[in-house]
């Protein structure tokens, strides 16, 4: 008996899900497509057909990863006050990248390289940290606490002014013991410019 055909989506996920478990492991280099594929009982050619290659396998798996960490930073308690607000995303984001460096280093590293590679879930990141910041923003100005103006430019130089407490390449060479002082000087440094902006 035949067993039913599976979805394009449900294989895509099973596949995503068997790298995920092998690149926390041993890394990108430590297996093959071939390895994989034993893993699953189909054929190379099966998972070349949802992953041209295991660097766009590696970007979709750290894509996914984003989406969840971001997500969990989406739900902040809004009754909190913008300024409370902004210094809890970037301190829980500061720290989920540094409990990837400490229990999922391969996968650090995979977010490492699509990063300075410029692959798609790089971009993705980027655009939803600046997705983040733009709610946080607004929330604030809504609210009276800001008084900056609601345009792209403050969101993207926002952050900016955070890379060097969230951006994975500056995490991976930072001191741990200097992040945190760092952290709150930057939320405390942005905060103010948001609510008392330089005139022009």
């Amino acid at each position: 008996m035949r067993r039913p055909r599976r979805k394009a989506e449900e294989t895509r996920d099973d596949i995503l899900a068997a790298a995920e478990i092998r690149l926390r492991d041993k890394g990108l280099a430590g297996f093959s497509i071939a390895d994989l594929a034993n893993d699953l009982g189909m054929s190379p050619a099966n998972v070349f057909k949802h992953f041209r290659s295991k660097t766009a396998l590696a970007d979709a798996i750290c894509d996914r990863h984003i989406i969840q960490m971001i997500g969990r930073f989406q739900a902040l308690d809004v009754s909190i006050p913008a300024p409370e607000r902004l210094a809890v995303a970037v301190r829980k984001l500061m720290e989920a990248h540094l409990a990837d460096i400490r229990q999922n280093p391969y996968l650090f590293e995979m977010l490492v390289l699509v990063s300075d590679a410029d692959l798609p879930s790089g971009r993705h990141y980027k655009q939803l940290i600046e997705d983040l910041f733009a709610d946080l923003i607004r929330q604030g100005i809504e609210t009276g606490v800001y008084t900056c103006k609601p345009d792209s430019a403050v969101t993207r130089h926002v952050g900016l002014a955070f890379a060097g407490v969230l951006h994975p390449i500056f995490l991976r060479q930072a001191d741990e013991s200097e992040l945190s002082e760092r952290c709150d000087g930057l939320v405390a440094l942005v905060n103010a410019a948001l609510q008392n902006p330089l005139a022009k």
